[in-house]
């Protein structure tokens, strides 16, 4: 008998492809679609961090940091007169090298050595104000004035917070532990304190009032030679 061919493809079926192979074209656009999908993520991904423009769509991070400023307005709680003549001012600039440590107990468990460059300035003043009655003695005779001042004065240190900062920290591990739990401004508030002292004492010992009863001195001659007088003489109180 010679074989018959049979036809292995039901009957109104259009597919030609065997089994396998269909499975096998299922699984690469199964792929392709997951790729395509995988790019498209990290390129939106890419413009939402980069902030692309463009063909892509503007959407906000939504993870950036926002800053909310809820002070309250300002307070005016006096308003003061001066009288006092700024004459002279100086600049300074110390380096706060502090540490605390226990005995007995190892450095790397416990100690804290903090390293501050401080910067401030200090003015030197005189008074004007509440002159003592004789502060001024004028002779119209001879063209005389006399002027008795008290001696030039210097301001609280003033620390400037933009040139002043923390140069190195070295802590211990239970220094560390602890800073995680809570900050220390009493720390913070004892090395700005100690700045401040140290500056004073520089600006005591700088000439800044000498400077200021150099420059005050100037000022009122000028001041009072252009009134007329032809002697004026200014003297200074003691410190």
């Amino acid at each position: 008998m010679i074989p018959i061919a049979r036809d292995t493809h039901p009957e109104g079926s259009t597919d030609p492809l065997p089994p396998n192979e269909r499975r096998g074209r299922t699984s690469a656009l199964v792929r392709l679609v997951v790729v395509i999908g995988l790019v498209t993520v990290l390129v939106l991904g890419a413009g939402l961090i980069s902030g692309w423009p463009g063909w892509l769509p503007s959407v906000r991070n939504p993870f950036v940091e926002q800053t909310t400023d809820r002070s309250q307005p300002v307070l005016l709680r006096s308003i003061q007169d001066l009288s006092r003549f700024t004459a002279a001012s100086g600049n300074f600039e110390v380096v706060i090298d502090v540490e605390t440590d226990r005995r007995f107990i190892p450095e790397i468990l416990l100690r804290e050595r903090t390293l501050f460059v401080a910067a401030g300035s200090v003015d030197a003043y005189v008074e004007f104000g509440g002159l003592a009655e004789g502060a001024l003695v004028v002779d119209e005779a001879v063209d005389t004035v006399e002027v008795n001042l008290p001696a030039p004065e210097l301001t609280r240190p003033n620390i400037d917070h933009d040139r002043s900062y923390v140069f190195a920290e070295q802590r211990g591990v239970a220094n560390r532990i602890r800073d995680l739990f809570r900050d220390d401004p009493d720390g913070q508030q004892q090395i700005l304190q100690l700045a401040e002292r140290r500056i004073a004492e520089a600006a005591s010992v700088s000439g800044l009032r000498e400077r200021a009863e150099e420059n005050t001195r100037r000022m009122l001659e000028g001041m009072l030679g252009a009134l007329g007088f032809d002697v004026v003489t200014v003297t200074f109180g003691s410190p």
